[in-house]
């Protein structure tokens, strides 16, 4: 990037790429001064099935944000998520290594070492391991055991994995748009920095980004991460629900679903009607958005069924005092808000970033959230550099930073 002050923030999504470019003054506030976007060509659900068109996406929204910004991007933070992104809970122990006691940075490490000491398949990669909260000998519920004196240290942790082609597909994608990699940041978590308050993780509250082809749920606690993991249903769905049941094209559903939907049925007025263009010349159709919702409604009712299940695997159900944070495309649809409380009881709002001083009137939706809170971690903390030459190096550093800011 042309100056110190400038950053760059990418995210691969599953229906779009926007990449954006970002500028902070003196006192740390930023602002968005270049955007750009281009469809999700050559990639499925997050993953690369073309490399070429996956390049030309990514090329086409970078050079986009450079023309309406002005300046040069040669780093970026990227975003990673998908179907292929796994994760569980797991536990480390240790010796303390002093002849003291005195609990050190480096018997924090050897703990968190051996929590990531867990069998996993052959194709997957741990791409970072975030403590939860550690032990010393009898005491337990410590964040930080450092300078505290013991014989023994435990760590919980939360390990995310991610398929070994998929992350290395990304990464050569971005190598061959001549792009350094300033940091890869877990979506969600991104996500949280920016959506999230600290007293939210702490109370413990859940944050759902409802995407194009698959939606992210994350869990908060006690200032850590519970439990993270993706359902692969998302606004997506919902389109194709509505083409197959009005007998139309995506594109109409896609238009009918932003402009008309609801996310309950009861909310819309049966009597209102809608007008529906049919091909070759035909007189359009009327439907009620009574009908449009009935479509609509058991796709949402499924979606947030799915991530209720995956919250209460996380056995936290009775500490989420903090509710539950809508976010992505999907919290935008008219009702899910409503629908979400009913299925959660528990008090729910749509997330809504908070570290950008301005961005274009476009972009200040939730289908952006992602970028944007990928811009204000690229403006937190040290940039790490990066060799070209090895993803599996990428994958330790990416690991090394974020167990630092989590």
């Amino acid at each position: 990037m042309a100056g110190e002050n400038l950053r760059a923030a990418l995210d691969i999504g599953t229906t779009k790429i926007v990449a954006l470019v970002g500028e902070a003054d003196d006192e740390g506030r930023i602002y968005v001064v270049g955007h750009g976007e281009s469809a999700a060509d050559g990639l499925r659900r997050g993953v690369v099935i073309d490399m070429e068109k996956t390049v030309r996406s990514i090329t086409t929204a970078v050079k986009d944000a450079q023309m309406t910004s002005g300046t040069e991007i040669d780093r970026i933070t990227v975003g990673i998520a998908g179907e292929h992104i796994r994760s569980i809970n797991s536990h480390g122990v240790i010796a303390v290594g002093r002849s003291d006691n005195e609990i050190t940075r480096a018997d924090v490490k050897r703990a968190i070492e051996a929590a990531r000491t867990v069998a996993i398949p052959v194709d997957r990669e741990i791409i970072h391991v975030i403590p939860q909260t550690f032990s010393v000998d009898d005491q337990s519920g410590i964040k930080d055991p450092v300078g505290m004196t013991g014989v023994r240290l435990e760590v919980e942790a939360h390990i995310v994995t991610a398929s070994i082609t998929t992350a290395r597909n990304i990464y050569r994608a971005l190598e061959r748009c001549h792009l350094g990699v300033d940091r890869m940041v877990l979506e969600s978590l991104a996500q949280a920095g920016a959506l999230l308050t600290d007293e939210e993780t702490e109370l413990g509250i859940v944050m759902l980004d409802i995407g194009g082809d698959h939606t992210n749920l994350s869990v908060f606690h006690e200032g850590a991460v519970r439990h993270t993991s993706v359902i692969p249903l998302g606004g997506r769905n919902v389109t194709n629900d509505i083409a197959i049941g009005l007998r139309c094209s995506v594109d109409q559903a896609e238009t009918l679903k932003l402009s008309y939907g609801s996310a309950v049925a009861a909310m819309v007025d049966p009597e209102e009607m809608l007008s529906i263009p049919s091909a070759s010349g035909r007189t359009p159709k009327e439907i009620s958005r009574n009908v449009l919702a009935s479509i609509i409604e058991p796709r949402m009712e499924e979606i947030l069924s799915l991530t209720f299940r995956e919250v209460k695997k996380a056995a936290v159900t009775d500490m989420l005092t903090g509710g539950l944070v809508l976010t992505g495309g999907g919290a935008m649809l008219d009702g899910t808000v409503e629908l979400a409380e009913q299925i959660f009881d528990t008090r729910v709002r749509v997330g809504a970033i908070e570290l950008i001083e301005h961005t274009p009137e476009e972009l200040a939706t939730g289908r952006y959230d992602t970028v944007h809170g990928l811009l204000a971690h690229s403006f937190r903390g040290e940039i790490m550099t990066e060799s070209r030459s090895s993803a599996r190096g990428w994958i330790k550093r990416f690991e090394t930073w974020i167990t630092k800011r989590f």
